[in-house]
Parts: C-alpha cells; sequence; structure tokens
C-alpha cells in the first residue's frame, strides 16, 4: 500500500535566511512576505516617494534594492532599516521575491 506524502503548499513570499539574522534584540531564521499579495497601487506609489525623498531616482524604481526594502517593510510591519540591514546574499533574495512577484505572470 503506497501513502502518499501530504505536504502543505510551499510558501513562495517565505524568504529563508541564509545564517540567523540579528535585528536589534531578535535572531530571525526567515521573514514571512506573503502579505504581497495584499499591496495595493498606494503601496507602490509610496514606496516611490519614500525613494524620492531620500533622492534616489531609479528608470523603473521596481526594479531596485531599496524599492524591494520598502515594499517589504510595508507587507511585513518591520522597519525598513531591517530590510537595509540583510546581508548581501539574503537582500538578493528580498529584491527576487519581490520583482517577481510585481512582474510575474498569472
Amino acid at each position: 500500500m503506497d501513502k502518499k506524502k501530504e505536504t502543505a503548499p510551499k510558501n513562495e513570499y517565505l524568504l529563508r535566511f541564509s545564517k540567523p539574522y540579528h535585528f536589534e534584540d531578535e535572531i530571525f531564521a526567515e521573514i514571512d512576505l506573503s502579505s504581497i499579495e495584499n499591496i495595493t497601487a498606494s503601496d507602490m506609489i509610496a514606496a516611490q516617494k519614500m525613494m524620492s525623498k531620500g533622492g534616489a531616482v531609479e528608470a523603473l524604481p521596481e526594479m531596485s534594492m531599496q524599492y524591494a526594502c520598502y515594499i517589504a517593510s510595508r507587507v511585513t510591519d518591520k522597519p525598513v532599516e531591517f530590510f537595509i540591514g540583510l546581508p548581501a546574499r539574503d537582500a538578493i533574495k528580498l529584491k527576487n521575491i519581490v520583482t517577481g512577484f510585481i512582474f510575474g505572470a498569472d
């Protein structure tokens, strides 16, 4: 008798850190970005405005690391500094999740 192993659907918006990430007084192994599915044009405009306030001018802001950090901050309620402080490898994973969602096909 074959027993099929039931597995939960993979959360494509779960960012697993390459090593434990220390922020303030906490240690994180991962962060869930699945609320990205609820972002609106207003959230995207707010992220772009934050970039503009900081002096960033991008032809395609949605492709920038800074934009990914602002969007991640909005969908997780973590401060943007949480994401700006990520190690490079994890920051690229973050950017890929955000841009993959924005530009991904249905």
